[in-house]
């Protein structure tokens, strides 16, 4: 048997030379995935202890990403997705509407459930109809009332779904309204822009965007028939990235499932690990990842190597994978080890 020497982040220094660079007119964006770009290098954990929706968004809001945890049911977890894809969108895609004759204990269950204040109000056919806010419901008490009653019917403001950003603020101070409806050809109700998703918009201009304009968000998933089913809802809830996210990647079970989820969407990002080295690397990539995951037992509160007593020292993992990477132009990202800002280097 082969002894390999192999280091850990605290068995290497970088050796410092010469430089023209200020730390604040630094570059940090990187790749995610051969797809996603992200304004700082950073990725949280997909973790039940770490991240959900609230993390999700502080993530993506600063040029990071979230990965949302799988130690839940999946409806739950695909709530926590559409919570932080709805968060702050330039425009709120295919919204939550209500009928018009729904009640009001339902409309505020919806507000409980979504963390939003008002719903558009459409027929079956998705023809707007009006729209209920905190305005129309704050002093009423009977939690019967039909939406019917109780909803802005008239003047309502509209704009074409052909709209642009600057078009749209212009209407929101023209009107001094909190939310434009936008509507198609036909009057259908296909989005909602409102002024706080606008106002989030300033706040963080180097937040981590989808194409139009949300937050961008991944989830992990297992293996199996029921992750497959999870997977699916996850891709339909809108998620940017699927992390098959194991304890031992480098398994055939791993690369039949990333192999599945190809087959049913070429377009998601899927991310695969966890491995340690270039073989792993190697046959995730001919699997069809669009980004590796390293790392097998560095993080401070893994067992993995105590338990199973398998690993690689997580800086030369990361060296051993990235060389095969590199020549596939496949993102790596680093799962644990990472104790102080200097490892970060």
């Amino acid at each position: 048997m082969d002894i390999i020497e192999a280091y850990t982040f605290d068995d290497v220094l970088i050796r410092p030379a010469s430089s023209s660079v200020l730390p604040g007119s630094t570059d940090t964006t990187t790749m995610f995935t051969s797809k996603i770009k992200l304004n700082i290098p950073l990725v949280s954990s997909a973790m039940d202890t770490v991240t959900e929706s609230k993390l999700a968004i502080a993530m993506a809001q600063e040029g990071g990403i979230g990965v949302i945890h799988k130690n839940n049911s999946i409806e739950e977890q695909v709530r926590e997705v559409e919570i932080v894809k709805r968060f702050e969108s330039g425009m709120v895609i295919n919204p939550i509407t209500v009928k018009a004759d729904a009640k009001l204990k339902d409309v505020i269950k919806l507000k409980k459930v979504h963390g939003v204040s008002g719903f558009p109000v459409t027929d079956s056919q998705g023809i707007l109809l009006g729209i209920i806010t905190n305005r129309d419901v704050r002093f009423v008490k009977d939690l019967d009332e039909t939406v019917k009653n109780l909803m802005t019917k008239k003047n309502l403001v509209t704009v074409p779904d052909t709209v642009n950003r600057e078009d749209a603020i212009s209407a929101l101070k023209s009107t001094r309204v909190e939310k434009l409806i936008v509507v198609d050809n036909k009057n259908k109700c296909v989005g909602l822009i409102t002024v706080s998703d606008i106002e989030k918009s300033a706040r963080y201009p180097m937040a981590t965007k989808d194409s139009k304009g949300r937050l961008r968000v991944s989830a992990a998933v297992g293996v199996g028939k029921e992750e497959m089913v999870r997977t699916k809802a996850l891709i339909s809830a809108g998620v940017d990235a699927i992390v098959v996210d194991t304890a031992h990647g480098h398994s055939k079970r791993v690369l039949d499932f990333i192999n599945q989820i190809r087959s049913l969407n070429n377009k998601i990002d899927i991310i695969g690990g966890n491995i340690a080295t270039a073989e792993g690397a190697k046959d995730l990539i001919k699997a069809g990842v669009d980004a590796v995951k390293v790392g097998i037992g560095p993080g401070s509160i893994c067992t993995t190597r105590v338990i199973a007593g398998v690993g690689v020292p997580q800086f030369s993992a990361i060296c051993e994978a990235y060389s095969i990477c590199k020549k596939n132009n496949i993102p790596l990202i680093a799962d644990g080890g990472v104790r102080f800002s200097g490892d970060l280097e």
